[in-house]
């Protein structure tokens, strides 16, 4: 996988101790175009919250998910109605069924794996 610029956290939480929080603010402190997306919160950290990923205002080139597999098994299928091709599933988001749809429709799927310490080589 090559480097994505903008990346959408599902997820994101204004709650410092919860993974989506420590995601979404990993990515911004490192300078990635992020967007937080969870549709409990207008607003995290003063940066606009989007509802979904259809309401973002770009198509971001990596989706991340920080959310319960059952969640996970939707947001796989808008990405695939939005044309967004890489999913990343934080580990405890993913399941078989969205890992399956992704295979079965060219969404390329990384799972039990974290992005930031196991893509960006970066720690906690």
């Amino acid at each position: 996988m090559t480097l994505p610029k903008k990346i959408a956290v599902v997820g994101a939480s204004p709650n410092r101790e919860k993974w989506g929080w420590r995601i979404y603010n990993k990515l911004k402190s490192l300078g990635f175009d992020v967007f937080p997306v969870n549709p409990n919160y207008p607003e995290i950290d003063g940066e606009k919250c989007y509802s979904s990923l259809k309401d973002l205002p770009v198509k971001p080139d990596l989706v991340i998910t920080v959310v319960p597999p059952r969640v996970t098994e939707k947001i796989v299928e808008e990405c695939r109605e939005l044309g967004i091709t890489k999913v990343w599933m934080q580990p405890g988001s993913e399941s078989e069924r969205a890992i399956e749809f992704c295979r079965a429709n060219g969404i390329e799927a990384t799972y039990n794996a974290c992005f930031v310490v196991d893509f960006l080589g970066e720690s906690w």
